[in-house]
């Protein structure tokens, strides 16, 4: 059962940081367990997880409403994880692996392929860029930012990043830079200088370029956020 609930709750989740449900909507479990081909216990399941997220609400008799994420929930996570990551990237600087060190190498490397390829679609008339290549993209950038925090070696810090991307998955981001390959491009840029950072042991450096990353992803984030907010 948990492998069905966490089926339906990883796609629902998707749905809603994407904003394919609006704020206000009823997510009933009967139509949902139809659409997901399986009984309403997994849906069930998946609903109580997305509202300990904070992105429904359960109402008796009423399934669920879709509460959505505020432009100022969006902000404030993205500070905290800036925060976060920042520290990761400077006790990282310090404690890393050659081992590790490459794996941030092949993220990197997956990282510009994936642009490259994007760019090379906008420029032959594609206005929308491929989800195989924006999926490449994302799971490049999730392999960089956690062999990181897998170099700084802080349990902790890990559990809490871990708790953080539960309600705030990293992947918002490409609710923007998936759409602008410019964006893309300084967000590859960004990573490049983190890396050069980390490698030559500068953890002051490390630190200061990973929180200006975040945060510049979180605005980014935000913006769009208050957009669809006034579009809605």
């Amino acid at each position: 059962m948990t492998l069905l609930s966490d089926r339906v709750h990883h796609e629902l989740k998707r749905r809603l940081t994407l904003w394919e449900y609006l704020p206000g909507t009823r997510m009933g479990e009967e139509a949902l367990a139809a659409e997901f081909g399986v009984s309403r216990t997994p849906v069930r399941e998946a609903l109580r997880k997305l509202q300990a997220s904070g992105l429904v609400e359960l109402r008796p008799h009423r399934g669920a409403l879709v509460r959505g994420l505020s432009p100022r929930e969006i902000r404030d996570a993205y500070e905290v994880r800036a925060e976060l990551e920042g520290l990761a990237a400077e006790v990282a600087a310090l404690r890393i692996r050659q081992e590790q060190l490459e794996r941030l190498y092949r993220a990197q490397t997956q990282f510009r392929e994936a642009l490259r390829r994007m760019t090379r679609r906008t420029r032959n008339g594609r206005r929308r860029l491929a989800e195989d290549d924006i999926a490449a993209w994302v799971r490049a950038n999730d392999e960089f930012h956690q062999v990181i925090q897998e170099a700084a070696g802080n349990e902790v810090l890990a559990a809490t990043l871990t708790h953080l991307h539960r309600s705030f998955p990293r992947d918002l981001s490409r609710l923007v830079l998936g759409e602008n390959t410019n964006l893309l491009a300084g967000n590859v840029a960004e990573h490049e200088a983190v890396l050069e950072a980390i490698e030559r042991g500068d953890a002051e450096a490390a630190r200061a370029l990973m929180h200006l990353h975040v945060l510049r992803a979180g605005a980014l984030v935000t913006h769009r956020f208050e957009q669809r907010e006034v579009a809605s």
